[in-house]
């Protein structure tokens, strides 16, 4: 019976491949030595991707029926590589630079930020992730940089855009470091459930695609301590109330353990950051099955170059005293069986180094495995995005990462990503020649 399925796949593939090429579809052919099937958890030999029009059309390994190629398809063989999913980045910051602090960046222009975009997202692109989530943008440049992207004026990753972030006034998330003669409010500002029904509806209008609300006090803010809790359960649930009815989901950076348990009792879809997280708190998430995002690595580069960037004490301080509790509480959700998808925060640190984060999963419990799934499975799963990004499987994007080693072997393969491929064509690569 499995041979005559096998075959009747085959067959069926053989005829959607006919048909596409007989309607002029491009395909393409991407063959390596090994592929990590992140939905099985297996590696999958001499895998044979087929991709048409961007997105895969079928897979098949060693001993299964070969699919029937259209002549003139165009082939990208990887002899000795193992290919994995693109990768997702749940939580980045595109116009966001870990070279200037709070003060320093106020001697460039208004749009200086803005028009670093374009390279943050070429390099993480570069490095592997084919999709990120912007979680907090000033002007709707996510929105900009998305659609830019989309429509092939620039080179980038697939952008969920979170626009500006909600919080509440004097929050993480309003603007805390100008004097009161100069303050000016936040886009996303704003107390009360109403008021912030209210602001949410505009930031969806305006192009947002996921909400991304400030529970906590934070890092990288002034006046805030990361414990505190900025906005009450009630406004919380209405924010995810709000954003579920017009179909989105949403982001709740939390530091503190009540924040982060009002957030999840309020039905917040990812918890962001979770570094205070405590026994109660893993027990909720675990119950209502949502998502934390802990960027375990970003602290690496904030206490090694902090200083030199113009990053305040105060900050680097905040920084320390929640760094290594939040690594092992990560330790301690993933041995409870939260969920976890990956989120660097980058734009904290360089993007391009993202992928440093797959170390420090590694080393605080995770397996190699485990912790490419939390990058393609987990975060597709996260998104909402199952039928179209997170696996090489048929129906999603020819999305696809190579590297040179065995990354379930040695994690660290992933910091140096030979080829990547987006939607079945090659964005970078870094093969010798």
């Amino acid at each position: 019976m499995r041979l005559l399925n096998r075959l009747l796949s085959g067959f069926a593939v053989a005829l959607g491949l006919t048909a596409a090429a007989a309607a002029g579809a491009e395909t393409v052919v991407v063959t390596a030595d090994r592929m990590v099937d992140v939905l099985e958890g297996r590696v999958v030999e001499q895998p044979v991707v087929v991709i048409t029009d961007g997105r895969i059309a079928s897979v098949v390994g060693a001993g299964a029926a070969r699919p029937l190629i259209p002549e003139g398809a165009r082939r990208i063989d990887l002899p000795g590589s193992t290919i994995l999913p693109g990768l997702i980045d749940m939580h980045v910051h595109l116009d966001s630079s870990p070279h200037y602090g709070p003060y320093d960046s106020l001697q460039f222009t208004d749009l200086f930020h803005a028009v670093q975009a374009p390279g943050h997202a070429r390099e993480l692109l570069d490095a592997g992730f084919t999709t990120v989530r912007n979680l907090g943008s000033d002007r709707y440049v996510d929105v900009a940089l998305m659609q830019a992207i989309d429509e092939g004026r620039l080179r980038g990753p697939r952008i969920v855009p979170g626009t500006y972030a909600l919080g509440a006034t004097g929050g993480h998330c309003d603007e805390t470091y100008l004097p009161p003669e100069l303050h000016r409010p936040a886009g996303g500002v704003a107390d009360g459930p109403q008021a912030l029904r209210s602001r949410l509806r505009a930031l969806r209008r305006n192009g947002a695609q996921v909400i991304k609300v400030c529970a906590t006090g934070g890092v990288f803010s002034r006046n805030t301590e990361p414990g505190q809790q900025q906005l009450s359960e009630e406004e919380l649930g209405a924010i995810a109330e709000e954003a579920h009815q017009w179909g989105l989901k949403v982001a709740a950076h939390a530091h503190g353990a009540a924040g982060i348990r009002a957030a999840i009792r309020a039905g917040i879809d990812t918890i962001e950051h979770a570094s205070l997280i405590d026994a109660e708190g893993i027990r909720l998430a675990r119950e209502h099955g949502s998502w934390l995002v802990m960027d375990i690595f970003n602290t690496e580069y904030t206490q090694a170059h902090g200083r030199e960037n113009g990053i305040l004490e105060d900050n680097l301080r905040k920084d320390r005293e929640i760094a290594q509790i939040q690594r092992d509480n990560f330790r301690a959700a993933h041995r409870a069986g939260v969920r976890m998808a990956f989120g660097s925060d980058a734009g904290v640190m360089p993007h391009g180094t993202a992928a440093g984060q797959f170390r420090f999963m590694v080393e605080y419990g995770m397996t190699p495995m485990e912790a490419i799934q939390t990058a393609t499975r987990n975060a597709a799963q996260a998104l909402g995005r199952e039928a179209d990004v997170g696996a090489i499987a048929p129906g999603r994007y020819g999305d696809i990462v190579v590297v040179d080693g065995d990354p379930l072997s040695d994690i660290s393969e992933l910091e140096r990503v030979d080829v990547v491929i987006k939607g079945g064509e090659i964005v970078a690569d870094r093969r010798p020649r």
